[in-house]
Order: structure tokens, then C-alpha cells, then sequence
């Protein structure tokens, strides 16, 4: 069974020095039959027209229908704007206590009087990234987004690029963003839920304290009314504090697309990740939201087959300060299967070999492919265990003599 399974794959963690675009076998479940059944998967109803549900830990879709739709994405194009800035702190190139001042401009655009969302900020307010983060997600602040995208990049405009930019290098193939709010622009921003779902993945797995700091946050307190109360707005998020486990993200509406949601909730060491759009009315959205998290979480279980810092296997890396690097899984793999799941399943590390240095600790270097009798392929990221630096010539000889020789 299971148990046996991980054992396998355990000790097989320096296993695999692989070719270019190359799948390497690393383990086989026990008791698995040689010519599977497919296996009944649970059954699910809904009215909605785009659904999707991913578990992120195996990388399973659990439902999917209208996935690759394109759609206006309205609020929910705000995970983007927060990938971004989030990503720009994590390198360095900002600071969560850098403060910007907002601009008349954007006050102009944004502020309440104008529609639509906002943290209530002043034109000429000095304002913490940390705060405009805050105000980013938890109460979907325009406002917000319009003073993070002046202040890193000078416009609006020229933050959308880099929006784009990055959505192509997540693998965002279906969307386009035309402004950092997801205000409606006339058919520019486009989504779809299989790249919001994409981009969640990444954006939790990439940066989780900064997802628990700032989507799980409840309320958020910023600014005071004319008779000096402070002002306090609570989170938008539907399920927050409703379905057990839930913590994020974003919700959205448009009049094309119907009220939506991109969320998340962790429940037994699982973490599920679900979009649905297309609900006529938020209680509907939110009902929907509760009703398929519920089934994904009791219809289905992970069953642990690495550890999280697992080793899987062994990288060449390409013209570097050392020969290889060691693929790791960053959180524990599991695969995902019905409730009472009793066949086994087959595992593959899938990479293109050799890398090219530098090599970032923490970085994708390859995936785990995981097949559980009967059902499709469950895919998690594995990523480089160390860091890897560029080689000079005689790092570089080294390599060559090791490849020739395995010394």
C-alpha cells in the first residue's frame, strides 16, 4: 500500500542524474495491478458554468468545467498586483517599509466617489507598502493598488507590463491585465480559472508568511471618518471565518462574468485551491464556494508519499560551481485520492537536464509525477535543495572530470 510506496521512493533520493527532457521511474506502490481499472471518482453537481478545484500539496484537479473560459476577472486581478509587489519584497527591490505618497491622480481615480472598492486613503497621505499590501487584499482597495503601482513603477501603466511580464513567466497562457485593479477596460483584462488557479499555487507556495500575513487578516483599520472614528472594514473574502481552514484570497464582479471568487482553505495538512465565477447573486457565490471546498476535502484524502525536505533525486547543473543539485520537495507530496482508495500508484521525476547556473535555492527544477491507479497524473514542483553559483574553468573541469567519471 501506501506505506510501502513512500518507503520506496525514499531510498531512492540519489537516484536520478537525468537527460535533457527526460522521465526518470523513482517508485511504484505496492499491490498495484498490472492493468488498472479506472477508478470512480466521486461525483459532484453543480449550476455554475466555471469551476475549478486543485489540491495544491499532489497537484490534482479535482473538478473542472469552463477552466480554459476566458473571463473578466474584476477584483481577482488584484492576486496579480499582489504576486508582483510580493515578489519584487522577496528579492529585495522593495520594502514592506517603504512608504509612498499618494499621488492627487490617483486619489482622483480612485477614491470612493468614484466607485468600486477602497481603503479611503488622501491625496498627499505617506502610506507603508505593508499598509497598502493590507488594504490590497483584505478590502480590495483600488486606491491601494493605484498607489503601489505609481510608486513602484511611475504609472499604471508601466506596472501592467511588468504584470504581464510576470504572468507569462507563471505560465498565465490565457490572460491579459490592462490596468491593476481589474476594473472593467473595455475586454483588455482577461483570466481564466485555470490561471488563476495557477497563479494562487504559485503565490502560496512561493510566498507563505506573506500570504498568512496578509490574506487571512480579518478586518483592516485605516483612516477615520469625517467625525474622527476610525474606519474598520471587514475582509471580502466569503468563506473566511464561515468554512473552517479557509484563508484566502480574492473575490470579484463583473457583468459579464457574475460575482466570483479565487480561494483557498487548509484543512489536515491539505490545502485545497478553487475558482468559481458565473453566480448570479454573493450569496449564491458564497454558498458554492462552502459546498464545493466541503466535498473536496470530504470526498476525497491525501495520502502522504514524501515528506516535506524529501530528496527525490540528483540534477546536473550546467557550467556551475558543483556538478548537480539535489531536487527536494518543499512541502510534504501527497497523492489525492477518493475516500477508500485501495489501489497503488507509479511515480516519475520529469526535468530538463542539465540546468543552467545560477541555480536559487528554492527554485523549480523539476516535478514529481505521481499516477494513482485508475486516475490521471498528479504533478508537484520539486525545487533545488541548495544553491548552485556559476563555475569558473577549473569548477567547470571538475564537472566534466565527475560526469566522466562519477568521482
Amino acid at each position: 500500500m501506501v506505506g510501502a510506496g513512500a518507503a520506496a521512493l525514499a531510498a531512492m533520493t540519489l537516484a536520478a542524474s537525468l537527460p535533457a527532457a527526460s522521465a526518470t521511474p523513482v517508485a511504484k506502490g505496492a499491490n498495484a495491478p498490472a492493468a488498472p481499472a479506472p477508478v470512480s471518482r466521486p461525483l459532484y453537481v453543480t449550476k455554475a458554468p466555471i469551476v475549478m478545484l486543485k489540491d495544491l500539496d499532489s497537484g490534482a484537479i479535482l473538478f473542472s468545467r469552463g477552466a480554459d473560459k476566458s473571463f473578466a476577472p474584476a477584483s481577482m486581478a488584484k492576486v496579480m498586483t499582489a504576486y508582483v509587489v510580493l515578489d519584487l519584497i522577496k528579492t529585495g527591490e522593495l520594502s514592506r517599509d517603504a512608504r509612498f505618497t499618494v499621488s492627487e491622480a490617483v486619489w482622483k481615480k480612485w477614491n470612493g466617489s468614484t466607485g468600486g472598492s477602497t481603503m479611503f486613503l488622501r491625496p498627499g497621505e505617506k502610506v507603508s507598502v505593508d499598509d497598502l499590501l493590507k488594504g490590497l487584499i483584505a478590502v480590495s482597495g483600488n486606491d491601494a493598488a493605484g498607489v503601489l503601482a505609481e510608486g513602484i513603477d511611475g504609472s499604471e501603466e508601466a506596472f501592467v507590463k511588468r504584470m504581464n511580464a510576470v504572468a507569462a513567466k507563471l505560465g498565465m497562457k490565457s490572460s491579459r491585465f490592462g490596468n491593476p485593479v481589474g476594473w472593467p477596460d473595455g475586454g483588455v483584462t482577461r483570466v481564466s480559472a485555470a490561471d488563476l488557479i495557477t497563479l494562487a499555487d504559485r503565490l502560496i507556495r512561493d510566498h507563505p508568511e506573506a500570504y498568512a500575513r496578509y490574506f487571512a487578516l480579518r478586518e483592516f483599520r485605516h483612516g477615520t471618518t469625517p467625525d474622527g472614528k476610525p474606519i474598520v472594514q471587514p475582509n471580502r473574502n466569503p468563506i473566511l471565518g464561515r468554512f473552517e481552514g479557509a484563508d484566502g484570497l480574492k473575490t470579484g464582479h463583473t457583468a459579464e462574468a457574475g460575482y466570483c471568487f479565487l480561494g483557498s482553505a487548509k484543512r489536515g495538512g491539505r490545502r485545497l485551491i478553487m475558482v468559481v465565477a458565473g453566480m448570479d447573486s454573493q450569496t449564491a457565490r458564497r454558498d458554492e464556494a462552502e459546498r464545493l471546498m466541503r466535498w473536496g476535502f470530504d470526498a476525497w484524502e491525501g495520502r502522504e508519499i514524501l515528506p516535506g525536505g524529501a530528496k527525490v533525486g540528483s540534477i546536473d547543473v550546467g557550467k556551475g560551481s558543483r556538478p548537480s543539485v539535489a531536487a527536494q520537495a518543499a512541502i510534504p507530496v501527497r497523492m489525492t485520492v477518493p475516500k477508500g482508495y485501495a489501489g497503488g500508484y507509479r511515480a516519475t521525476m520529469r526535468v530538463k537536464s542539465p540546468l543552467a547556473a545560477p541555480v536559487a535555492r528554492g527554485s523549480p527544477v523539476a516535478e514529481l509525477i505521481v499516477i494513482p491507479d485508475g486516475l490521471p497524473p498528479q504533478v508537484t514542483p520539486l525545487v533545488a535543495a541548495s544553491d548552485v553559483g556559476e563555475g569558473g574553468w577549473w569548477a567547470r573541469a571538475r564537472t566534466g572530470f565527475h560526469r566522466l567519471t562519477g568521482l
